[in-house]
């Protein structure tokens, strides 16, 4: 019934967000974009501003040329010297992502997508569209301002696995101008050096019969979220949880669809705080499925996903549904044969309740995010849905709620602006094992007293940063804890 119930709220969500979608589409139009310099009106677009955005006029008109214009940081075209601002992507990659092609009759939703989706590139920052009408035909102008890459980062800092570390990343999003991407980060302590690198290059329309791949390679531990130190290890430590492997995956686009299809390796280890295997906890339950304190987990896996966000970052509108399928195959230790299945739907809806519908850096919206997951077989304990912290179900410790084989997870947030950076939000989460907890190898969520399900609400502060979105969230657990953490980036 539980699951029934979820099924129904995911159908309906997305039901909603499609005459959300198709109320967007019949009142919006081009100019309602950032700005990055005023600039005046073209006659098309103002008759673009009326009710009926599709009139027979504009549809009889035909692109004759699309224009790539460059933006600085000041919000120029030129530099100093007067010289058009020269971007590193390249001009034909941009291109071929578009749909709307010289030659072809003007379509307003078309070109609505078309901008969409180069605002979904990480190597673009804002990207604008302005169009020219005469007599002949339409010219439809990109105003583009790239991301500032490659970028170096450093930070530090304590936990209770390593204590003090240190830590450099490198990141590039926009390699050969073709959105290609480099993402890199090494840490280092007085116990370990952990480190995680991805190399991707996306598939590209304009080059339909070329996949995109890409491939990961990581090592990584912390204190263990399944094995939590309600019920330490014999010696008296909390378990570490130790990771590392890699991955190799082709990519290709479908429409609007894209899809993943990868081979996976991940060793997973359990460990006291000197780093030596543990095959058993306290109470003698075991801590892998191979009894060694070693899982080998060797996985086939697909992906697909529909993303109809209007950006990637800190969207204002649109939807983004993932799904995927990771199939081990019985290779290495444990010879692990199960197979693990996820959704995940996330939906913006803007409104306008406090606001009058101005531009700033934390948009007033509604913000819905719907998961589920499920293993079928025998699976490393270590996998299990681990519910509760920061990414989950706040006002509850990161995986005190639940370590079940299956999981749902509901969360809600109102997001509303304060100041031109600074944006609050209102939120709830709710998330359960629906009693699969019995069923995980050892019991780990039943034995440290995990209650399976838990309902946490609070409010949050969203701030704009030269370091990115910093996020603190004040959650109250339904126990009655209360938690304040602070982290990066939004929740969902």
């Amino acid at each position: 019934m539980r699951i029934q119930i979820v099924v129904i709220f995911i159908v309906g969500l997305v039901v909603f967000q499609e005459n959300q979608q198709a109320l967007a589409n019949s009142e919006s139009t081009i100019l309602k974009t950032d700005s990055l310099t005023p600039s005046p009106t073209p006659p098309l677009l103002e008759k673009l501003r009326g009710k009926s955005v599709q009139t027979d006029e504009i549809a009889q008109r035909v692109v004759k040329d699309i224009q790539i214009r460059f933006i600085n940081d000041k919000g120029k075209f030129v530099d100093d010297k007067g010289q058009p601002i020269e971007g590193r992507t390249q001009r034909n990659f941009i291109i071929d992502n578009l749909k709307l092609k010289p030659g072809q009759l003007f379509r307003e939703d078309v070109l609505q997508k078309d901008l969409q989706r180069l605002r979904r590139l990480n190597s673009l920052d804002k990207v604008n569209v302005s169009l020219q009408e005469d007599d002949t035909g339409v010219n439809i102008i990109y105003d583009i301002k790239e991301r500032h890459f490659p970028s170096l980062s450093f930070g530090g800092g304590n936990n209770g696995d390593v204590g003090l570390y240190g830590q450099v990343g490198y990141e590039d999003a926009n390699i050969n101008g073709l959105n290609e991407q480099l993402d890199t980060s090494i840490q280092v302590s007085g116990k370990d050096v952990q480190f995680d690198s991805q190399f991707t290059s996306p598939y590209r329309r304009g080059q339909p019969n070329r996949l995109g791949y890409s491939f990961r390679v990581f090592r990584e531990r912390d204190l263990s979220r399944t094995f939590n130190d309600d019920i330490k290890l014999s010696n008296g430590s909390t378990a570490r949880e130790g990771r590392f492997g890699g991955s190799v995956a082709v990519l290709k686009s479908f429409n609007d669809w894209d899809t993943a299809f990868g081979l996976n390796y991940t060793r997973i280890s359990l460990r006291d705080r000197d780093y030596n295997l543990a095959r058993v906890d306290r109470l003698g339950s075991p801590l892998s499925v191979s009894g060694t304190g070693i899982d080998d987990l060797v996985t086939v896996s697909f992906a697909i996903s529909k993303d109809q966000r209007d950006r990637r970052d800190n969207p204002t509108q649109g939807s983004l549904l993932t799904l995927s399928t990771e199939q081990a195959i019985p290779i290495g230790l444990g010879k692990i044969s199960s197979n693990r299945l996820r959704a995940n739907y996330i939906l913006y809806v803007p409104v306008t309740w406090i606001g009058n519908g101005r531009l700033t850096e934390n948009p007033e919206m509604l913000a819905f995010n719907l998961q589920a997951g499920t293993n079928i077989g025998e699976f490393p304990p270590a996998e299990a849905f681990d519910l509760g912290g920061q990414n989950s179900v706040r006002g509850y410790g990161g995986g005190k709620v639940a370590s079940g084989r299956s999981y749902g997870l509901v969360s809600m947030e109102y997001r509303f602006p304060i100041l031109q950076s600074v944006g609050g939000v209102v939120f709830a989460d709710f998330g359960s094992d629906f009693g699969s907890g019995k069923t995980v190898l050892g019991e780990p969520g039943v034995l440290r007293g995990k209650p399976g399900s838990g309902f946490g609400y609070g409010l949050g502060l969203r701030v704009k940063s030269p370091f990115g979105l910093i996020r603190g969230d004040l959650g109250i657990s339904d126990q009655g804890d209360i938690r304040f953490e602070i982290t990066t980036g939004q929740r969902f």
